[in-house]
This record gives structure tokens, sequence and C-alpha cells, in this order.
């Protein structure tokens, strides 16, 4: 089936051939990233085409799902305005401690039995303890015995070099930990961790030899240019995969009361990161749903990834429809694990 890009008037005369060079080799100008947010409405099939010509190199037509288990709920002691396990947060959410192995591995069983590439845990939380490592490092070698192709990611706070280590050796390919925005505007959004807590954490997963998952959050109160202060520096990180997530606003939240993100400014956003990080495995991720509605198919232009059947305390799109728009859309599913014998 032929993917349709879509099209629309004579696109914006700088995107063909920002394309061109990105595929060469050259990353956007900081004037080239503005003019990308600054796109109007009528050019932005043109901008979604040169988007999906750089996916296309690394991706193709393929699209990943990926599915987050919430493997601890709440209870976090971080000031994050936007979330709502946050200390501050008076949202009604489910709580508790980690979950036990013999639930993990009964939600990688579904992820797997629903095509999902990767399955990643989560956990709440500034970080993990020796207790938890361990217990996730057991975990994940149970899961790779029965599922050897499944990616497993761990999304887990602030964590060190031994123990990124300790999760490489047990399986896990990749850490995510979020910039969540720019340097400048970070303090905007949580005061009990700076932004080099975070990105030593990314670090720290890299020289432990684990692939890194790095993104951000659009929609918290970010000006253009800490968007494009986010991409650049998730590009000098050489980052993976890269989430990137619109903010949910969540009643209990001190962002509870933002509005939902623009569609335009969502996908503008999507494309600059696919032009700053055209290898990487860019998920459009939590918040899609709600903020792109019925258009959230132009999403898989720029990225080539998503999340399936809700997020850690939000709902999403359940696995069947996503499917079924990845596919009518002309898209190739990336294959379900292997269960090995």
């Amino acid at each position: 089936m032929k993917i349709e890009v879509p099209s629309g008037p004579p696109s914006h005369p700088t995107f063909a051939p920002l394309a061109e060079r990105v595929l060469a080799g050259a990353p956007p100008s900081r004037d080239e990233a503005r003019a990308v947010l600054a796109t109007s409405t009528a050019d932005l099939g043109g901008l979604l085409q040169a988007a999906f010509a750089v996916r296309s190199r690394r991706w193709g037509s393929r699209v990943k799902i990926c599915v987050l288990q919430n493997a601890r709920s709440g209870l976090c002691p971080e000031d994050c305005n936007y979330c709502s396990q946050s200390s501050i947060s008076t949202a009604k959410i489910d709580t508790y401690r980690i979950q036990p192995r013999e639930e993990l591995l009964a939600a990688a069983r579904r992820a797997a039995a629903e095509g999902a590439r990767r399955y990643c845990m989560v956990t709440s939380g500034r970080g993990p303890s020796d207790r938890d490592i361990d217990h996730l490092c057991g975990t994940t070698r149970e899961i790779k015995d029965e599922f050897p192709d499944m990616e497993i990611c761990v999304s887990l706070g602030l964590m060190d070099e031994a123990k990124a280590r300790r999760l490489a050796d047990a399986g896990v390919g990749w850490v995510n930990h979020n910039l969540n925005t720019s340097e400048r505007f970070h303090p905007e959004i949580c005061t009990t961790h700076t932004y080099a807590d975070r990105v030593s954490t990314i670090l720290a997963a890299k020289k432990a030899g684990l692939n890194t998952c790095c993104g951000g959050i659009i929609g918290m109160g970010e000006r253009d240019e800490d968007i494009i202060d986010l991409g650049f520096a998730l590009r000098e990180l050489e980052v993976d995969s890269l989430p990137l997530n619109f903010l949910h606003p969540i009643d209990g939240t001190p962002f509870g009361d933002r509005p939902t993100t623009q569609r335009d400014r969502a996908l503008r956003a999507l494309c600059l990161m696919r032009f700053l990080n055209p290898d990487a495995d860019i998920r459009a991720a939590g918040g899609r749903e709600r903020t792109l509605g019925e258009e959230q198919t132009l999403a898989l232009y720029p990225a080539n990834s998503i999340f399936v059947n809700g997020y850690l305390t939000t709902p999403g799109q359940a696995n069947a429809e996503a499917r079924a728009m990845v596919e009518n859309l002309g898209f190739t599913l990336e294959g379900p694990m292997a269960v090995s014998a």
C-alpha cells in the first residue's frame, strides 16, 4: 500500500532543501529551527513531507509499538509540576510499591501477545535503590529468557553508572530519562533536582553501554527557544530514542489548568526533532491522543514509534485501534516478539 504524505498548497521553499541538507548530515541552523516552529497551517503539509523524507531514510515505513508498565505508582518526593505522582500533586491516582516479579512478567507477556516491540518498566521516585535494581534485573532476565527479542527499557529516575551497568548486564537495553525541557525553563517545572542531574543520568547510561531514551514535554509554558534548545541538547547527547510528549493537564497538579497543546505546534515540534535527530527512534508519546485527536495519524510522518494502551496515570489509544490506524495509513508494523521454546 502506498503511503500518502499530506499535501496541500505549495510548501514553504526552505523545507525540501532543509530535508536534503539534513540527509547529507548537516543539522538545521537555529534560524531554520525557528522557521519550522513558525510554519503556517497552510504550509504544514510541506513540512510533514520534508520530515517524512528524513524519517524514511532510517525507518522506512516501519512503526514500532511500545507499551509502558507503571511498576511503582505515586509516593514520589520530587515536585515536578506536570506529574500526577509528584509530592505536590493531589490528583486521585492509584499508589503502590514496586510490583512483584509475577505482575511485571505477566504485563510483558501481554505486551508481547499484542505485538509490542518495546516494553518499558517505569517506577516513580527520585531514583532506584539497590533493592529496586536487584528486583528489576531479575525480572528482566526472566523476560529475556521468554522473549529474547523484546526491547526492554526502564525509567527509574536519577541513576549512576554502577546501577546502569547492572541493568545492562541483566539484559536491559534502554534507559529512559527525559530532559523534559530546556535548561533555562527547567526551574519552572521542577526544583527538587536540576537539569544537570538529568543530563548526568543520560551520560551514566551511555557509559554503561545502554541505549538512551530521552525526550521532552511540549505545552508546559515554554517558549519556542526552549523547544529549540531541547532539540539541540538531545542532538548533542546523541540519544537513541526520543519520546516527545504533549502536556496532558491533570487536575490536582500545578499544570492542571494549562491548555491542551495546539495540534500544529505539536506537529511542528515533532518535525523539528526529526530534523535535529534524523536517525533517532522518535516516539509520539504521552498526550498525542488528546492533542492530535482524529489527526494523530499525522504524527507518523516525523515519528516512527507510538505508545499504546495508555500511559502512567492517563489513558491512551487501545492497541487494536492503534494498529488499525497504522496499517490503514500504509505503514508497516514492526514484527511481534519471538517466543523462546
